[in-house]
């Protein structure tokens, strides 16, 4: 094999429809920064575009027709309708893809789309739909629609079928490979054969010596293990390589030889490394007991790990994610879930980037902070992030970035909004954040100006005693302080929730819901989810279950994954009991509805225990006082306006000085003492022209004018300056 060799990379079914998971892109980018010749595909997206299809949907029907299955009334009456289908599935798809939004008032406002059980709760979403466009409105009907399909394939031709959740569970804590062995070798079912059909037209159009798959997530397991099945069958030489996040944490012991019939090398973490090595190995360069990071299977049967101590690629050295051969324009943009927050998922396009490598904080006990991609953290500077960022433009033509961090480090945030302040890059983003008290008023509003939207980040369990025994390194009073500030600078706030964490009673698990309901009733949260606490492998509660009070009570390992652990918590609640009421509690208070009822109207069936937390301790925290401006002098002035303009002075005794500046919406004029004023214009003028010198407040407070006729100390309380800091003279 020479250095021409031809790499494919494929993303398997299914991650998302709306945008391509950037695997694939990072590893792309840095081989094509190493001169290998790499093409990518994204086999989720192609296999929905090629099942809902006229022509796809023929087949699916025609196969349940053919197949006599047990039908639900649902599915029965979806067949009765399947004319509808097919002269509908084409114009919805092109409407979810963007390429056609005028039939939104028709799929609003007539009897345009056969509607099945999806569509049952369409009555209780009626108020939302005022609040959202016709194109919205018609986005989230279109998806109804697609999902009632979806439900269709998976009760008859496709039983693994799952818009982001693809035969999941023949992978979810699988600590044997029998069940995957076996369904991979039953004949495909038809959802199989279009997949398979499909890497059939891209292996013959590619013609590659090596193939690559990201496995992100457990649904993503089999539709890879069927492509490389197929490929090794058709093409017996070729090479398959294998790396993603569900490796990384439940794959890190596999000693199941079968595995390595579909997959030749497994690599773990970080993939431009391992690449690097098991590209020089099959080019003759490098030894196989060189290898980085990788499981293969030794010629005498056995699977063996190699990791030899080759160094890192530094994250600056990774190289800018390319989506060329990706058919950006194709993707779906869907609405599951009203809120505005929650559809940044499923709604639109974003170039994914990480701004850093791993987590700086690293030290929440749920967390696998053990492995690398959490424990080794590497930032990069915001020079090159922006280069990378405009690049990325250029190659997509879209502006809208989803930062990928566990949690993006609120100091290279800063860093990374000044630059794309300073060199006018106008993009829109969001990303994952620590509720940490780094993140003040001011550097939201920062943040906003450099087009950041929304942040989402783990509140975890809203009880301060479980949040120190995660070491989340935040309290609640904390919480509500930093989601306050990034809701008055216009950024929508997620909130990751968890219940059932060792140790916890069912009055923290009731306080957390008061603790919820105050934060949405404030207006401080705009959406949030709740997890179930999952003890993993590699987590400090899975390595030391008894410093939490829990014991692991299995599944013993097997030859094949092991991250997943069940565990006995003797002090705890029953947790299981409280997952429907806590669901139907959030999303209701996302949507506003009935905040104000007693906790005990969401569970059925069982009694909870009245709160505990004080009613107004949301409140009582948003009420503490910030400092004062005179307390923050090493700070640095930034102003996000334009420079003022000085109108000329009057000549008459006692007359003010007046500032005029033009902003984005409405001008405003400032008035003060003309020493006073001549400083300010020269101390915003330079700071709306460099943004490259750090002006330290106490170096302004320096060049303060000694004729003042006032101390800088008592300026900082004058309404002129309380002006300047409402329209955005920011200190961070």
């Amino acid at each position: 094999m020479s250095d021409s060799s031809r790499i494919l990379l494929l993303t398997p079914p299914l991650t998302q429809l709306n945008t391509p998971y950037p695997a694939t892109a990072y590893i792309k980018g840095f081989l094509g920064s190493r001169g290998y010749a790499v093409t990518q595909a994204d086999l989720g997206l192609e296999l929905v575009l090629k099942l809902f299809s006229q022509e796809g949907l023929g087949r699916v029907f025609a196969e349940i027709e053919a197949g006599h299955y047990e039908l639900s009334d649902n599915a029965r009456r979806m067949v009765r309708l399947q004319r509808s289908y097919l002269a509908t599935i084409g114009p919805v798809i092109r409407f979810l893809q963007n390429k056609d939004t005028t039939l939104a008032p028709r799929i609003c406002h007539s009897r345009f789309l056969p509607e099945a059980a999806r569509f049952d709760n369409v009555a209780d979403l009626e108020s939302a739909f005022g609040t959202m466009g016709l194109t919205d409105q018609a986005r989230h009907l279109a998806t109804l629609y697609l999902e009632d399909l979806g439900d269709l394939i998976k009760e008859t031709v496709g039983p693994q079928f799952g818009f982001s959740r693809y035969a999941e569970k023949l992978a979810m804590s699988a600590t044997t490979f029998d069940a995957l062995h076996e369904a991979l070798h039953e004949a495909p079912n038809l959802v199989d054969q279009m997949l398979l059909e499909l890497v059939d037209e891209l292996v013959a159009r590619v013609q590659p010596d090596v193939v690559g798959f990201t496995v992100p997530f457990p649904g993503n397991l089999y539709g890879a293990l069927r492509l490389a099945q197929r490929i090794k069958q058709q093409r017996p030489a070729v090479k398959t390589l294998m790396g993603g996040g569900y490796p990384n944490t439940e794959l890190r012991q596999i000693r199941e030889p079968r595995f390595f019939d579909y997959v030749d090398f497994l690599t773990l973490d970080d993939g431009e490394g391992p690449w690097l090595r098991v590209l020089d190995y099959l080019q003759g360069n490098l030894p196989s007991d060189q290898l980085q990071r990788t499981f293969l299977r030794t010629s005498g049967g056995q699977v063996a790990y190699i990791n030899h101590p080759h160094p890192d690629i530094p994250h600056p050295e990774v190289g800018t994610p390319d989506y060329s051969d990706l058919p950006l324009t194709e993707y779906l943009s869907v609405i599951e879930v009203l809120n505005p927050m929650h559809r940044l998922w499923s709604d639109g396009r974003w170039n994914k980037l990480t701004i850093a490598h791993g987590c700086y904080w690293k030290r929440c006990s749920f967390c696998d902070v053990t492995l690398d991609y959490i424990g080794r953290y590497e930032t990069a500077p915001a020079t090159l992030l922006v280069d990378r960022i405009e690049q990325i433009v250029r190659q997509t033509g879209q502006t809208g970035f989803h930062f990928v961090d566990e949690a993006a480090p609120p100091l290279a945030l800063r860093d990374l909004a000044v630059e794309l302040l300073r060199r006018q890059v106008n993009i829109t983003w969001w990303g994952n954040i620590r509720f940490e008290k780094t993140f003040t008023p001011d550097l939201c509003r920062l943040l906003a100006a450099s087009g950041c939207i929304a942040v989402s980040g783990g509140l975890e369990v809203a009880s301060d005693r479980l949040l120190a025994l995660m070491e989340k390194g935040v309290t609640i009073a904390q919480v509500a302080r930093v989601t306050d500030g990034f809701t008055q600078a216009g950024i929508m706030v997620h909130a990751y929730l968890m219940y059932g964490f060792p140790t916890e009673t069912a009055q923290e698990t009731v306080d957390s819901l008061e603790v919820v309901r105050q934060l949405f009733g404030a207006g401080i949260v705009q959406s949030g989810y709740w997890h179930r606490f999952s003890m993993t492998a590699h987590s400090p509660v899975g390595k030391n279950p008894a410093k939490y009070q829990v014991a692991a009570v299995g599944p013993e390992p097997g030859d094949f994954a092991w991250n997943d652990l069940w565990h006995d918590d003797p002090t705890g609640t029953d947790h299981e009991q409280f997952g429907p009421g806590l669901a139907k509690a959030l999303y209701n208070y996302m949507h506003g509805v009935a905040l104000h009822e007693p906790l005990q109207f969401w569970f059925d069936g069982f009694r909870v225990p009245k709160p505990t937390v004080p009613r107004q301790l949301i409140q009582k925290a948003l009420q503490e006082a910030p400092k004062p401006d005179a307390a923050k002098q090493n700070l640095r002035l930034f102003w996000l306006g334009n420079a003022p303009e000085l109108l000329p002075l009057d000549s008459r005794p006692g007359a003010r000085a007046t500032l005029v500046f033009y902003e984005q919406a409405e001008d405003f004029e400032l008035k003060t003492a003309p020493v006073i004023g001549q400083w300010l214009h020269g101390l915003l003028t330079q700071l709306a022209t460099d943004y490259q010198t750090k002006l330290l407040l106490k170096e302004a407070a320096a060049t303060f004018p000694a004729g003042a006729g006032t101390s800088f100390e008592a300026f900082l309380l004058s309404p002129a300056w309380l002006l300047l800091r409402e329209k955005g003279l920011l200190l961070f």
